[in-house]
């Protein structure tokens, strides 16, 4: 497939449509060398750069230009991919559509840039992450800008992403510096034992797009501040994000070749995705994203034996008891569910609610979704429910609403396609929730609540651990001995008792069962998988 990719892109340019034929300036030639130190690629591909529209926007360079481009620069044409705003379905940039020739060269840079970067102090870049976590912040206006063009969250949301993503960089920064070996205590008089802890490699790093940047620096800095170099190919929705906290990487000093970004369309992703996996110059695999696509990149590693990380798909139960304080369990059911629109893997996805208090919770959930949720374009004031990523996740929430009501289930609030767009969901809740449903079994990606009754401690345990998924699980009790109970009967890598924002940079990430391998963040636990053990023993004294 790479193959056929390559013959294709080195055919002459097609003809773009001619509302695609406006002028637009030529890239000046500080910009691509500005773009050389963000993708680490070769100049093959850095002709076309990338750019953020702010009004009429172009997806792609004019013919002329491309062929312009490519004479001087004596690399292949080459056309943009556009990236799109989901709230008013405008482009909003574009960026450079690679293919795997630019993935294997990016690894290769990657690979050189290894051999000097794993020599550097842990100081050294604890310091250097220090100030990139400056600039982040410095520009955090900026990127909150972009998060929310490209994503549609809204803009207080996206202001948020920025401090929490800017959280990893901090913390990893001062994290690297407390890497430790080991000295073991000798079986012989005449033998020195010890371990020492050095970085694994090459690292390939695949994000998603509902958190563009915190998806990135939660592990890029990881890998980062160990003496790892990376090659990052963000989600095709957002890779805007991406990029900008490339440049300022660079501005903070990082090295050429050390962080290395590689655009594609939907149409490559799989490419690059296999060339990752497959290459033996990459010594670790990070996802995060569905089971589905998790499994195939841990099938395509085997072959070299990397290690993997994986953050996968989630089912999170949100269990209400007859003891919760149902103020707070309605507040947290707020704050976990419909956090980026209901886009997040630690999202509840089934709501169970003790039988005595069911009717009552349902009640105060209503009123409170009725004067806090306000959906509408992430730049407007007052919105707190952007659109859904794409046309294709409108659908996929629409399908679980009809087939929870043609099976009985009952329309609280929602349930229809919004009038705000071809993009938005309005938030929804359903109440008669029965088990063979498929919102109770699927992952839903958005802002629906599905309330199912139940009677029992043991019940409510038992449905929620009867997933495959393991990510989250959130349990609200005033019984300390209940809450004791659940904490450790739940199947589930993070648990939030009477709380519903669990995510820190201090806090492990990670999940259970078919959720995924590892974790992310936390003390000591978020650098495990970037580095290797070795040991070392020292005889003849």
């Amino acid at each position: 497939m790479c193959q056929v990719r390559r013959m294709q892109a080195s055919n002459p340019v097609p003809r773009l449509p001619a509302a695609c034929l406006q002028p637009v300036p030529r890239l000046p030639t500080a910009d691509l060398q500005s773009c050389v130190k963000v993708t680490g690629c070769r100049p093959a591909i850095l002709c076309q750069g990338y750019r953020l529209h702010t009004c009429n926007p172009v997806s792609r360079l004019p013919t002329a230009d491309l062929k312009s481009c490519a004479k001087a620069t004596g690399c292949r044409p080459a056309i943009l991919c556009q990236v799109f705003n989901p709230s008013t379905e405008e482009v909003v940039g574009s960026v450079a559509n690679m293919g795997c020739r630019e993935a294997e060269d990016a690894v290769s840079k990657a690979y050189s840039a290894f051999q000097t970067w794993k020599a550097t102090t842990a100081k050294g870049r604890s310091d250097l992450l220090k100030k990139a976590y400056q600039l982040v912040m410095k520009n955090k206006e900026k990127l909150a800008r972009i998060i929310t063009l490209e994503n549609g969250k809204p803009y207080r949301e996206s202001l948020g992403e920025v401090a929490f993503g800017s959280s990893y960089i901090e913390w990893y920064a001062e994290e690297c510096r407390r890497v430790q070996g080991t000295v073991i205590s000798s079986p012989s008089q005449s033998k020195r034992m010890m371990t020492i802890k050095q970085p694994i490699g090459v690292c390939a790093l695949i994000t998603p797009w509902n958190f563009p940047l915190t998806m990135v620096t939660r592990k890029a800095c990881a890998a980062l501040s160990v003496g790892c170099t990376v090659v990052l190919k963000p989600s095709e929705e957002t890779p805007l994000t991406a990029l900008t906290l490339a440049e300022l990487f660079r501005e903070a000093g990082l090295p050429e070749g050390v962080f290395n970004v590689v655009t594609c369309d939907r149409d490559g992703a799989a490419d690059i995705g296999g060339t990752l996996c497959e290459s033996p110059l990459v010594s670790l695999l990070s996802f995060t994203g569905s089971s589905a696509v998790g499994k195939i990149l841990l099938n395509q590693a085997s072959g070299t034996v990397k290690r993997c990380h994986m953050e996968l798909g989630g089912n999170a139960p949100f269990i209400v008891m007859s003891s919760a304080d149902l103020d707070d369990a309605v507040k947290g059911a707020l704050d976990a569910k419909f956090r980026n629109t209901g886009q997040t893997c630690i999202c509840p996805n089934r709501f169970l609610v003790q039988e005595d208090v069911h009717d009552e919770f349902v009640k105060r959930l209503n009123i409170a979704m009725e004067k806090q949720l306000v959906t509408g374009d992430g730049f407007a004031d007052g919105t707190t429910q952007g659109p859904l990523i794409n046309a294709k996740a409108v659908d996929k929430v629409d399908d679980y609403v009809k087939d929870a009501v043609s099976k009985g289930a009952k329309l609280v609030r929602g349930g229809t396609r919004s009038s705000f767009g071809t993009k938005f969901y309005p938030s929804t809740v359903l109440t008669g929730v029965t088990l063979d449903m498929r919102c109770m079994h699927e992952e839903i990606f958005g802002p629906i609540i599905a309330i199912y009754r139940f009677k029992t401690e043991e019940e409510a345990i038992r449905i929620a651990n009867a997933t495959s998924y393991g990510l989250a699980g959130y349990a609200y009790t005033t019984d300390s001995k209940q809450q004791w109970r659940m904490a450790e009967a739940l199947d589930f890598g993070i648990v939030g008792l009477n709380e519903g924002l669990v995510s820190t940079a201090e806090s492990p990430h990670g999940g259970f069962k078919e959720s995924g391998i590892g974790r992310e963040g936390g003390i000591g636990i978020g650098l495990d998988d970037f580095l290797e053990v070795k040991y070392v023993c020292i005889g003849g004294l």
